[in-house]
C-alpha cells in the first residue's frame, strides 16, 4: 500500500534522472508473525526487467519500506513491487531467540538445513556462484553437525558472509507483485546545471559619447561573451525573447507608457511587421548570425536555452492573420494581458478556447523550426496561464520524435499549478527559492523540494531574474549575493544567475519594488566587463569556483539527497548533501551584516560516519582544514567570507 512515486494515480510518469537513484517506497505487511521481504524490479523502456532492488525498513515507522532505482538509460521506465512471506528471515528471527533459550534446538536446526538445502538447490533467485555454494555448503553442515557444540552451529547460521548471501537469495513464498507503475528518466542536463542570462542586445552594445545614441549589441558581439560566460564554469546560456519587438504601446524606459523614437521595448512583447515568433530581431542579426552563436557556444560546453512565451505585441502578424488567437473584448477590442493593478497595453496574451487546435499546430511548428537551429532547452514564460492539457500534448509531441529537448517552467505561482505542470511534463521548474531567506523556510523549502516534490518537479534555484530583485540583495550588500550564491549552488543541483549579479547590481526601481531600476527589460544595459575584472570588483572568481565545486562533487549534482543539520544560531544554516563516499556540508551565515560564532551540530549517520569518528574537514572555498567531528565550533564573517562550502575527508 502508499505505493511512492506514482503520480496522479499513476495516469502521469515520476521524475527520474539518468544516474540519479530514485527512492521507492510502500508499506508492506501480512498477517500473523511471520517476516516478510520486499523488492523493487524496474523494467527498462526496451522491455527487459532490471535485476531486483531489495527494499529495507525505513526509519522508524513500522513496515516503511525503502529501495533506490538508479535509470541508467532516459525513457519510459515502470516498476514493481514484489513482496512476499520470508522463510529464512522468519528462522534467522525465531531461532536467534529459541537455540540461545534450549527451545527446540534441533527442530531449528532442521528446518535450517531444510531450507538452506532449498538455497543450494536454486529455489531461490539466481543459480548461487562457487563461492556462495561453498559458504552455503558449510553452514548446511554446521546444521547437521549435533557433534558440535549448539553455539558453534548457530555461529555458523549467523555468518554475516551467508547473510548477505541469503538476502541475494531469497526464497519468496506466497509472493504479491504490485504495479506496474510508470516513472520516465530524463537526460542528466534535466536535472543539473548552472544557468547563466544575459541579454543579447546588451552584450556588445555601444554609446555614442557625442549623442547619446546606442546601438544594439548583435549574437556576433554576443558571442564573444560567451568564453566568459564558460570560464565561468556554466553550462546553460539563457536568452530572453531574440524576436521582433511590437512598436504598438510600446514601454519605455522603467516600464513607463511614453517612449522615446530609439527605446527598444521589452522582448516579451513579440512580434512586429519584422515578424513574430519564428523571426529574429533584425538588431540581433540573421538566423545564419544565431547558428554561429549556437555553434561557439556548443564549441565552449554550453547548450542555449531560448525563452518560448506565447503572448504577442499588438503589431505581431497573428493579430491579423490569427484574430482567433486573442480575446475580443466587447467593444471589439483586444484584450491586453493584466494582472491587476499591473497592466501590459504592449502585450496580447493568447485565447486557447477559441481555435485549440491552431494554436496547437502554430506552437509546435515555431518550437521545431528553433529545435531545427540547435535549441535543445526552452525557458517557458507564465506556462501557468495555459491550459495543462495543452502543455501535456505540446511536450509529449517533442519528446515523441525529441527526447533530449528540456522545457523550464517559469511559474511563480500556486503550489498545485508548478506540480501540475511539472506531472504533465515540465522538466524543471523556477521555485520559491528567491523568497525563501530566513533559517526556517530555507530548511523546510530544501526538505519540501528535495524529497516531498521531488517526483512532480525539479527546482532551478535562480539567484535573481530580470523580474526579481529581492529586497535581501537590495540592502544586504556583497555579502548577500555570495550567501545566496553559495546557497542556490548547493542547495540545488540547477541554479541560475542574471548577468549584473556578479557586479552586485542591487538598486530598485523604487522602495518596496523588486523591480530593477533601469531594468533591462525595457532598455538596454552596457556594462563594462572588462573594467570590472580589472578593479576585482566583481563576483565572479566566487561564482567560479562554487562551479568549479559543483562540477568536482557528485553529491551537488543530486536532488533527493539532502540532509539538514543544526546550529545554535538562528541565522547559521547547516545542510549536507551525500552520494556513496562523496559528503559535501555546507555552513552559511545568512546575516550579511554580522559575524555569526556558534555550535554546529551533525547528524554523523547521515555523513556516513559513526558518532564518534572524525574527519577533516576541507573548505573548498577558502582551502583550510579543520578537525571535525560530531560538534565543531563555527565562525562566520560575511566580511570575509559567510559560508563554508565542506567536503568531508575521512580520517583512519
Amino acid at each position: 500500500m502508499d505505493v511512492s512515486p506514482v503520480v496522479d494515480l499513476g495516469r502521469q510518469a515520476a521524475k527520474a534522472t539518468v544516474g540519479e537513484p530514485m527512492p521507492v517506497r510502500a508499506t508492506v505487511f501480512r498477517e500473523g508473525h511471520d517476516q516478510l521481504g520486499a523488492e523493487v524490479v524496474a523494467t527498462d523502456p526496451s522491455g527487459r526487467k532490471r535485476d531486483p532492488v531489495r527494499m529495507r525498513l525505513e526509519g522508524e515507522e513500522p513496515n516503511r519500506y525503502v529501495a533506490h532505482v538508479t535509470p541508467d538509460v532516459p525513457g519510459e521506465w515502470t516498476f514493481e513491487i514484489h513482496s512476499w512471506s520470508d522463510p529464512l528471515a522468519t528462522w534467522q528471527h525465531d531461532a536467534g531467540i529459541k537455540i540461545p533459550a534450549g527451545v527446540d534446538v534441533e527442530l531449528m536446526f532442521t528446518e535450517a538445513r531444510l531450507l538452506l538445502e532449498r538455497v543450494a538447490a536454486g529455489t531461490g533467485s539466481a543459480e548461487l556462484d562457487k563461492a556462495s555454494d561453498a559458504v552455503v555448503r558449510s553452514a548446511l553442515a554446521a546444521a547437521a553437525d549435533t557433534e558440535r557444540p549448539v553455539a558453534a552451529r548457530l555461529s555458523a547460521l549467523q555468518d554475516p558472509d551467508l547473510d548477505a548471501i541469503l538476502l541475494a537469495h531469497p526464497l519468496r513464498e506466497l509472493l504479491t507483485v504490485t504495479g506496474p507503475f510508470s516513472f520516465r528518466a530524463d537526460r542528466t542536463r534535466a536535472l543539473y546545471g548552472s544557468w547563466y542570462e544575459f541579454f543579447p542586445r546588451s552584450e556588445g552594445a555601444t554609446r555614442d559619447e557625442r549623442t547619446g545614441k546606442v546601438t544594439s549589441g548583435t549574437f556576433r558581439t554576443a558571442a564573444q561573451r560567451l568564453d566568459r560566460v564558460a570560464e565561468m564554469g556554466f553550462d546553460v546560456i539563457y536568452l530572453p525573447p531574440i524576436h521582433p519587438i511590437g512598436e504598438v504601446n510600446r514601454k519605455g524606459p522603467n516600464n513607463t507608457l511614453t517612449p522615446g523614437p530609439d527605446d527598444t521595448g521589452s522582448p516579451w512583447a513579440i512580434g512586429s511587421k519584422d515578424g513574430g515568433h519564428d523571426a529574429i530581431h533584425p538588431d540581433l542579426g540573421t538566423f545564419e548570425d544565431f547558428d554561429a552563436f549556437v555553434a561557439r557556444a556548443g564549441e565552449l560546453g554550453l547548450e542555449v536555452a531560448l525563452d518560448l512565451a506565447l503572448q504577442a505585441a499588438p503589431d505581431h502578424p497573428w493579430v491579423t492573420t490569427h484574430p482567433q488567437f486573442f480575446t475580443t473584448r466587447a467593444d471589439g477590442t483586444i484584450a491586453y494581458a493584466e494582472n491587476p493593478p499591473k497592466k501590459y497595453q504592449d502585450i496580447y496574451p493568447i485565447n486557447f478556447d477559441n481555435d485549440p487546435a491552431g494554436i496547437c499546430r502554430e506552437v509546435l511548428r515555431i518550437v521545431k523550426l528553433w529545435m531545427s537551429h540547435g535549441v535543445r532547452i526552452f525557458r517557458v514564460d507564465n506556462p501557468h496561464t495555459k491550459p495543462l492539457a495543452f502543455w501535456e500534448w505540446l511536450l509529449a509531441e517533442v519528446r515523441r520524435t525529441d527526447p533530449d529537448v528540456v522545457f523550464l517552467s517559469e511559474a511563480f505561482t500556486k503550489p498545485a499549478m508548478m506540480h501540475a505542470l511539472g506531472a504533465v511534463g515540465f522538466h524543471q521548474s523556477y521555485t520559491y527559492f528567491t523568497w525563501r531567506t530566513a533559517k526556517r523556510e530555507i530548511e523546510e523549502y530544501l526538505v519540501e523540494v528535495s524529497s516531498q516534490s521531488d517526483h512532480l518537479m525539479r527546482p532551478n534555484f535562480f539567484v535573481n531574474t530580470p523580474d526579481i530583485l529581492h529586497a535581501y540583495l537590495q540592502y544586504g550588500g556583497p555579502a548577500a549575493f555570495k550567501v545566496r550564491a553559495a546557497l542556490a549552488a548547493t542547495g540545488s543541483p540547477s541554479w541560475g544567475v542574471y548577468a549584473g549579479y556578479e557586479l552586485f547590481e542591487h538598486v530598485a526601481v523604487k522602495p518596496g519594488s523588486e523591480e530593477y531600476l533601469d531594468s533591462e527589460k525595457y532598455q538596454i544595459r552596457i556594462r563594462d566587463w572588462a573594467r570590472r575584472d580589472a578593479e576585482g570588483t566583481t563576483l565572479a572568481p566566487y561564482l567560479t569556483r562554487l562551479n568549479e565545486i559543483r562540477r568536482q562533487h557528485p553529491a551537488l549534482q543530486l536532488l533527493r539527497n539532502v540532509t539538514i543539520h543544526w546550529s545554535d544560531d538562528d541565522q547559521v544554516l547547516v545542510f549536507s548533501k551525500r552520494h556513496e563516499d562523496d559528503v559535501v556540508i555546507t555552513v552559511i551565515n545568512l546575516d550579511p551584516h554580522g559575524t555569526r560564532e556558534t555550535m554546529v551540530h551533525l547528524d554523523m549517520r547521515a555523513l556516513g560516519l559513526g558518532d564518534l569518528d572524525s574527519f577533516v574537514a576541507h573548505d573548498e572555498i577558502t582551502g583550510e582544514d579543520w578537525s571535525w567531528s560530531q560538534h565543531n565550533y563555527v565562525r562566520l564573517d560575511p566580511g570575509h567570507e559567510p559560508a563554508h562550502v565542506i567536503t568531508v575527508r575521512r580520517t583512519r
